[in-house]
């Protein structure tokens, strides 16, 4: 029923707003463009009949531009293109501010528990004790990240904002003021943004939306959980990778993380400042205003000199003070707005998130082998030590670094950044700065190498306050980490580490990578079976394992629906905490408004708790894993088989998007790690790797090779066996559901054409198969007659925003088809497939 209701509510609120303001588009203030919104219902009619019909995108074009735009020059075709592609993009900014609006109207109509559905049922359960005592001491960590599909500038998020606002006010005039606004304003970004631009867009959200809305949530938790003790500030966490992290971006420097620290800091005094200034305006009594304007002289100076430093004393301090006279002369009035800033206070502190350090482990090898040949430890190579030799070095040596003793840049860099991380957490305070992340981790050097390089930056081992945070995202990672987790805990020094941490182990897993390598179902299962291995190997050391996962993306890259994936986790995953990082423009589709923030915050902390207190257990018996195996193993083979296929990467080359990725101002980091002439997979970002199956709309990483595994058992005479595995085992259920909507997002009729080229005509048919093949055998083993036939709501918006894009779509594929027959206009061609990019993001949400 809550189905339907949500249903209506889409259509209304949704749907039949979207297309009253659409027509406000037909007066867009573009230069000779009065014809394009009057034409673009008849091409999107056009390209869905061709396609259908078998035609290809350029012949689909050309009739267009004959039969109906009678434009023969081919310049002023491109012109066209490109004009075309102009009104696309603000159309799905419209229907982005058009849907965000209605969110809370159409999630009222949710099954989704929020948490005063929860507390519901603690009052009728009479369980407040339990569950008061496990949010005490639960938290969530959201990680921001800047990977390149997250692009809008400040002015754009503004005209957002505000159209959202208009739009649930129905101020038809207002929203046509700002719709032209919106089209004389410029969607992209006129160069590369450098991480400095990338971590102030993030900023940005962080000011104008978490901090108010971790605020309210917390309000409300405090207000509503039965417990006038509950101080848990740790909660909700933020956590910011703009600036920090420089896996495979050479931009990221020592500098610039330093002034990425210097903007959290100052950003949040500007945030304390604003709410100390209006409650100035409540707190009007004599005996208050001299602490009060003491405190916001400091917040002042400090909002515009980074050197300013105004710790957390400095702040908590004064207001406490100030609290207690108010309770004890003036009768506690306005009390609880003085106790809400009070409360962001102890949140937020003076770090406003924190800025995790992350570095590929190949660069420390790098810097460790130069490190030992400086210090006449090595020759030239780390191969020339045993491993028990490097280890008592890395554990015991005594060396002290200094940046300009060292010729290599990334030694320099690493040694200068490692060198200043003591004087961001003195002017952040420790939680400002407190994770290094090694990326790629395979072996116990991976660690060693970091504690090591603290040690030798000045830190004393026993006080190093930094959580290293080894992230195994390859197939050969996972499967060694249990191994790997305990050798470290076997030494008494990294133990000792450990202990001081307070006897807490963070590991990372790696979605994006680990997808891109094993494929979709054996990354995710291998996943599941590595959190359950390493929460035993920690729990035999008396360790708590924490789990930092790589999600809020697409299912391809790790992502999909957060609290489906939460609470489908097994008794045998350490649930302490949850951490994920937030990528790309899900920053702002899933967690870009308050109300958003609210709800899908609210969705984590209950799928922590579905995991403890209701519900059943998840419990996954011994002939179940062994059939998810059997899936998963013949999945790997015929994905394995794909990638060592002789033309998968140069399919990806010449047929998609994928250089393009790197000509689009869209983010700071380069497509690729390391810069060998030749493409290989291993050094492919998963970003592009998967955003240009994304805009072939072939989506492969997302379900390639589910097909024939269900299948063979099918052929197995084991079909029933599968379709028991889909309704009695929450995780699969979970990863099949995340398939279907990579699946439902495809649309293999835009590159049909591709089927009779003689050098990839094979290759696609083997990707068109596959996908046929897995649709089929999901809805099979699912009992569902369409994809998503469960999931109305998202089935509805991806309908829309597809038919949105589809003119972009027809018009990149038309323009790769030119630069395939190397036209004289190739470079402007090459133009139009960069600048398609960005609609085609926009409008999937969650496409890279």
């Amino acid at each position: 029923m809550k189905q339907v209701q949500r249903l209506e509510e889409f259509k209304k609120s949704v749907n039949n707003k979207f297309n009253v303001y659409n027509s406000l588009f037909l007066n867009l203030p573009y230069r000779n463009i009065e014809n394009v919104g009057m034409v673009i219902p008849l091409m999107l009619d056009q390209c869905q009949k061709g396609l259908k019909s078998g035609q290809n995108p350029k012949e689909i074009l050309e009739a267009f531009f004959e039969n109906f735009m009678a434009i023969d020059s081919e310049k002023e075709r491109i012109d066209f293109m490109f004009r075309i592609i102009q009104y696309v993009e603000r159309q799905v900014v419209l229907y982005d501010s058009v849907e965000d609006a209605a969110f809370p109207k159409i999630y009222k109509h949710s099954n989704n528990l929020a948490i005063k559905d929860y507390f519901e049922l603690v009052d009728k359960n009479k369980s407040w004790d339990k569950i008061s005592d496990h949010l005490s001491n639960f938290s969530a960590r959201l990680v921001l990240t800047a990977h390149p599909t997250q692009f809008y500038t400040p002015a754009v998020l503004d005209i957002i904002a505000e159209l959202r606002t208009l739009i649930l006010g129905d101020k038809i005039d207002d929203i046509d003021v700002t719709l032209q606004q919106l089209g004389l304003t410029s969607l992209i970004n006129s160069k590369k943004p450098t991480p400095l631009d990338e971590a102030k867009n993030i900023i940005y959200i962080l000011r104008n939306v978490y901090y108010d809305a971790v605020g309210e949530l917390y309000a409300y938790l405090k207000s509503n959980i039965n417990n006038a003790e509950f101080e848990n500030y740790n909660i909700m966490k933020l956590g910011f990778w703009p600036g920090g992290d420089r896996d495979g971006n050479p931009f990221v420097t020592a500098d610039i993380t330093n002034d990425v620290a210097d903007e959290l800091r100052v950003t949040l005094m500007k945030c304390y400042y604003n709410d100390l200034k209006k409650l100035q305006q409540k707190l009007t009594f004599s005996g208050l205003q001299e602490d009060i304007n003491k405190l916001r002289a400091n917040l002042y100076t400090a909002m515009f000199n980074p050197e300013k430093q105004v710790g957390y004393q400095d702040i908590i301090g004064p207001l406490t003070q100030i609290r207690a006279v108010l309770v004890e002369r003036y009768h506690s009035l306005y009390l609880e707005e003085l106790d809400y800033f009070i409360d962001k206070v102890k949140i937020f502190k003076t770090h406003f998130a924190t800025l995790d350090i992350r570095q590929d482990h190949s660069m420390h090898v790098t810097v460790i082998t130069e490190i030992l040949t400086r210090n006449g430890l090595i020759k030239e190579s780390l191969d020339e030590l045993s491993e028990k030799e490097l280890i008592d070095i890395l554990l015991n040596e005594k060396l002290s670094l200094k940046v300009f003793d060292y010729n290599e840049e990334i030694t320099q860099e690493t040694i200068k950044n490692i060198l200043q991380l003591k004087s961001i957490q003195e002017k952040n305070g420790e939680e400002g700065c407190n994770r290094y992340i090694i990326s790629n981790s395979e072996d116990i050097f991976s660690v060693l190498f970091v504690f090591a390089l603290f040690r030798w930056c000045g830190w004393n081992a026993k006080e190093i306050s930094f959580d290293i945070v080894p992230l195994f995202e390859t197939m050969k990672g996972m499967e060694d980490s249990e191994a790997i987790m305990q050798q470290l805990f076997d030494m008494p020094e990294y133990m000792a580490h450990v202990r001081q941490r307070s006897e807490k182990q963070t590991m990372m897993l790696g979605f994006s990578d680990g997808t891109k390598d094993g494929g979709y179902l054996k990354a995710n299962w291998s996943i599941l079976k590595t959190k359950e291995s390493l929460s035993g190997v920690c729990a035999k050391n008396n360790i708590k394992a924490i789990f930092f996962d790589g999600r809020g993306g697409p299912p391809a890259r790790g992502g999909g629906k957060t609290h489906r994936f939460y609470a489908a986790q097994t008794k045998d995953i350490a649930n302490n905490e949850i951490q994920l990082t937030i990528q790309g423009q899900t920053i702002t589709s899933t967690y870009g408004t308050k109300e958003q923030f609210v709800y899908n915050c609210e969705q984590l902390l209950t799928a922590g708790l579905s995991n403890s207190f209701y519900g059943d257990e998840n419990v996954i018996t011994k002939d179940q894993r062994a059939l998810i195996e059997q899936l998963s193993e013949l999945s790997f083979e015929k994905y394995d088989a794909l990638k060592h296929h002789d033309k998968f990467m140069p399919y990806l080359e010449n047929m998609s998007t994928l250089k393009y990725y790197t000509k689009a101002n869209i983010g700071s980091r380069p497509g690729k790690r390391g810069n060998k002439a030749k493409l290989e997979l291993s050094d492919l970002r998963a970003i592009s790797f998967v955003g240009s199956w994304s805009q072939l709309k072939q989506n492969v990483p997302g379900y390639f090779g589910l097909g024939t595994a269900i299948k063979t058992m099918k052929d197995k005479g084991k079909m029933d066996e599968v379709k028991n595995l889909y309704e009695k085992v929450p995780v699969f259920r979970a990863l099949m559901s995340n398939s279907m909507m990579a699946l439902s997002k495809c649309y293999f009729e835009l590159t049909a054409y591709m089927r009779d080229d003689e050098e990839y005509g094979d290759f696609w048919i083997i990707l068109k198969n596959e996908y046929d093949l897995s649709k089929e055998m999901l809805l099979e083993i699912s009992g569902m007659e369409i994809l998503m036939e469960q999931e109305a709501l998202s089935r509805e918006s991806i309908k829309i925003r597809e038919n949105i894009v589809l003119p972009l779509l027809v018009i990149q594929q038309y323009a790769l088809q030119k630069i395939g027959e190397d036209s004289p206009m190739k470079e402007l061609y090459e133009k139009i497939v960069t600048r398609s990019l960005y609609g085609n993001i926009n409008a999937s949400r969650n496409s890279a």
